[in-house]
């Protein structure tokens, strides 16, 4: 099997890790890839590597990273042969759930809307200029492209989906290796503890599948440094103080949903977890304009999780989707 050489991708990481005094994240992380691409590697790996190799080489490439779609571009007209092998070397990535993406005029249209989060999340954040950010279940990177142009330091996104590394990759390698920006393929409970590295850690769509909801806060917690921002956004839904939904099984066809919280027992939450300053900043349906099938992601997508004759409801008749952001500050 093809093996990818994941100590020369991440080999940037591990030096600034080092240089900035995180040594011991380092030697747990190069264990951590280690088991997961030469102990047990994935059975797809070898095709994606075959993707990106598929993707033609492009010269004077640039990148737009405050638009809707993560924009690459050229000055040179690309010729139908080079239009082609892109298409093919990205399609062979699919499916595309979190985006929009337009590589050299192949619009990437995919499952989520994710510029829609993005501006409604926003204009509340913290100035991220320099800043050194963590995004907790990235899926590919978009909101860490969005993250890197809105002038962060240095941006580390994870998630354990070996497909969002290698789409996450397809942006990189066209951008350069210098970029500032990391997508690791390990989860939440594979960081250190008291890691205390980041200005602003953002958990989006991951504290609904987390088991115990306040472990996860304090997790997301040790990573802060004292005075830093984070960043949640979660499935909620409507009740007092105290109450939270629980759902017997399944939620819009999802298993592992475990707690969607009122919007006042999430600030609980936090409070008892030990953030300060929580707030809610937005609170938005989720609907199928946003999460949708496309052509880049064909498998089954809102409208087929949603009750068919009352659209308010998920297929088990729970309340719709509904999302919100909040922000609270680390003391």
């Amino acid at each position: 099997m093809t093996t990818f050489d994941w100590q020369g991708c991440f080999a940037p990481l591990f030096d600034d890790l080092d240089n900035r005094g995180l040594e011991r994240w380092r030697i747990v992380l190069q264990q951590q890839l280690h088991k997961r691409f030469d102990e047990n590697p994935h059975g797809d790996i070898a095709r994606w590597m075959n993707a990106l190799d598929t993707l033609p080489a492009i010269p004077d490439t640039q990148a737009d990273l405050n638009r809707a779609a993560i924009t690459l571009s050229t000055r040179h007209p690309l010729s139908s042969a080079t239009i082609e092998h892109l298409e093919k070397g990205l399609r062979g990535l699919m499916p595309w759930r979190k985006g929009p993406f337009d590589f050299f005029g192949t619009y990437i249209d995919t499952e989520w809307r994710s510029d829609w989060k993005w501006d409604r999340v926003s204009p509340y954040l913290s100035d991220l200029s320099g800043r050194q950010i963590l995004d907790v279940g990235c899926g590919s990177g978009y909101h860490c492209w969005r993250m890197l142009g809105e002038g962060a330091g240095r941006v580390i996104g994870i998630d354990p989906g070996l497909l969002f590394l290698f789409q996450f990759l397809s942006v990189k390698q066209y951008i350069g290796p210098d970029q500032r920006i990391d997508l690791i393929p390990v989860r939440m409970e594979d960081l250190p503890p008291t890691l205390e590295a980041f200005d602003t850690t953002f958990s989006m769509g991951v504290l609904y599948h987390r088991r115990s909801p306040l472990d996860h806060l304090l997790e997301l917690k040790d990573t802060l440094r004292p005075g830093g921002e984070l960043v949640l956004e979660t499935l909620i839904a409507d009740g007092p103080e105290g109450y939270s939904l629980m759902p017997e099984d399944r939620y819009g066809r999802m298993r592992n949903v475990w707690f969607l919280p009122s919007c006042d027992t999430l600030l609980r939450w936090l409070d008892r977890t030990g953030y300060r300053n929580a707030r809610v900043v937005d609170v938005t349906e989720t609907t199928t304009e946003e999460q949708r099938r496309t052509d880049w992601m064909r498998f089954q997508s809102l409208t087929d999780f949603l009750d068919a004759d009352d659209p308010t409801k998920t297929v088990e008749g729970y309340p719709g989707p509904k999302r919100a952001t909040v922000i609270a500050d680390k003391p």
